[in-house]
């Protein structure tokens, strides 16, 4: 784990400056026809002189014995008046941000045609589909985006650090403005606001997005070609001037309230399930007529409001969900919908579970998070038990997004409403004959799990963190403050 301040602390910053920063020119208070939807570009920092300055203050300070940079970890490490967290780029291979007019507390990362393990080849592009929490009904969209010319950090390598893995030695220099990150957004109007997003490809090559909102319905959208209107910027002014924004093709309001339980299956192209507050689920599918059904019998079984659903990534018929009943349930839609519950961890937590993630490489194990901030970790060969294989008590807030990496079947992702995203990796144990970090105050890593590889910072209420399927070790994270982009030394 890499952390080291003024109080230093990766991710968490008070001065962010221009280029990192990748700001939305989208505004969802305009209507569509005025909405001018640019590529958002950065402009350079011209401070080196400045930061010159800082450095050789901050070098004789530390000849001095004083103000040394100094390990913090949140909720343990005291913050002084007079001290600021600051940002250590050495820590991230990639940090970007981005930020738009209205909130986006749920999103998706696609799948594109560029390829896959490209994390080290840069500039980066990224696509997202995001849905919006605007204070107005009908000011709500689902924006997609198109994240692109994103650069490495120039000081990943500070410290005489050459790890070839880390960076792609062949990436060209650039200067200044060339570097500068790019977002490219073409909006889509959404009744009312957005819940919970997720996307799928069909086999047509059609991009599926399913979106909960405060209404209480379900809804699909084709949103193709919001996606293309994105890589060219005539495309995007004609996508605008002509409003070709999709609507909705596909609505359910059959769920008795609102609700945020929603999933597609990776086994079955056009399955999906989603789940209310109420405490119902409902099973999706596509016909091959190309109708798309929905069995209005719910799945019954929780007693409370269903948060978080997962469908296993190799048995088409087996789904998982968690609620605010304190279970995490495994059903078989095979079964009469009143009894496919067939495995229950009545008490999984001690409070709400929030959210769940089912693991694609070692798919016998499940994470779950709860309002407790406890994240536990299932052997689905063992749950009938009812007791997680591993228990970690770090964040001090409810657990808001978990996630398994794509690749790698023993690190993940979690987010929580203590404004930190944290990455574990379950494989490493704690060697005592290590050294620690040390803090003003002492050891400060004593406490703390051996499996947590990073603290990332510098969001406020954070809601969800996904890993970018194809570029290994991209996460991005989404909060009130707005998006971050980011790749750790860690993973």
């Amino acid at each position: 784990m890499t952390m080291t301040n003024k109080k230093n602390v990766p991710g968490s910053r008070t001065d962010a400056g221009e280029d990192d920063d990748l700001s939305s020119c989208a505004s969802e208070d305009e209507p569509m026809e005025e909405t001018r939807v640019k590529d958002a570009q950065l402009e350079s920092d011209d401070s080196d002189d400045e930061s010159d300055d800082t450095d050789e203050e901050a070098s004789d300070a530390d000849e001095d014995g004083e103000d040394s940079p100094s390990v913090f970890i949140p909720g343990k490490t005291p913050l002084a008046k007079d001290e600021e967290l600051v940002m250590d780029n050495s820590a991230y291979v990639l940090y970007q941000q981005a930020t738009t007019t209205a909130p986006c507390l749920s999103f998706a990362v696609l799948r594109d045609n560029l390829g896959d393990n490209r994390a080290d080849v840069f500039p980066l592009t990224a696509y997202i589909v995001a849905g919006t929490q605007a204070e107005q009904h009908e000011q709500n969209n689902l924006l997609c985006m198109k994240l692109w010319n994103m650069h490495r950090i120039d000081e990943s390598r500070a410290d005489g650090d050459s790890d070839e893995d880390d960076v792609n030695d062949e990436d060209p220099p650039q200067d200044g403005a060339n570097k500068k990150p790019k977002l490219s957004v073409a909006l889509v109007p959404h009744p009312g606001a957005v819940n919970r997003v997720r996307v799928q490809q069909l086999d047509n090559g059609k991009q599926i997005c399913a979106s909960w909102s405060e209404s209480g319905s379900v809804y699909l959208t084709d949103i193709t070609s919001a996606m293309e209107a994105t890589e060219k910027s005539e495309l995007l002014t004609r996508y605008v001037k002509n409003r070709l924004a999709p609507k909705p093709f596909f609505k359910f309001s059959g769920h008795k309230k609102e609700g945020f339980g929603l999933d597609w299956s990776p086994v079955v192209t056009g399955q999906l399930a989603s789940g209310d507050c109420y405490r119902n689920i409902h099973v999706w599918r596509l016909a091959d007529s190309g109708r798309w059904k929905v069995d209005d019998r719910p799945l019954m079984g929780h007693t409370a409001s269903v948060e978080d659903l997962q469908w296993s990534p190799r048995e088409p018929s087996v789904l998982a969900s968690c609620s605010v009943d304190r279970s995490v349930r495994i059903f078989d839609i095979r079964a009469n919908p009143a009894k496919a519950c067939m495995l229950t961890a009545q008490e999984a937590h001690v409070s709400d579970v929030n959210v769940i993630a089912w693991n694609r490489v070692e798919q016998a194990f499940l994470l779950s998070g709860g309002d407790d901030g406890v994240i536990n970790v299932w052997d689905l060969r063992q749950f009938k038990s009812g007791k997680p294989v591993s228990q970690f008590e770090h964040h001090e807030a409810p657990i808001t997004s978990i996630e398994w990496h794509p690749t790698d079947s023993t690190v993940f992702a979690v987010s929580s409403e203590d404004d930190c995203v944290t990455l574990w990796d379950l494989a490493i144990e704690r060697d005592v004959t290590d050294g620690c970090m040390k803090g003003a105050d002492g050891d400060v890593c004593d406490d703390l799990p051996a499996q947590l590889l990073f603290i990332h910072q510098g969001q406020q209420e954070v809601k969800e963190c996904h890993w970018h399927p194809q570029m290994p070790g991209i996460l991005v994270s989404t909060a009130h403050s707005g998006f971050n982009i980011f790749r750790t030394i860690s993973v």
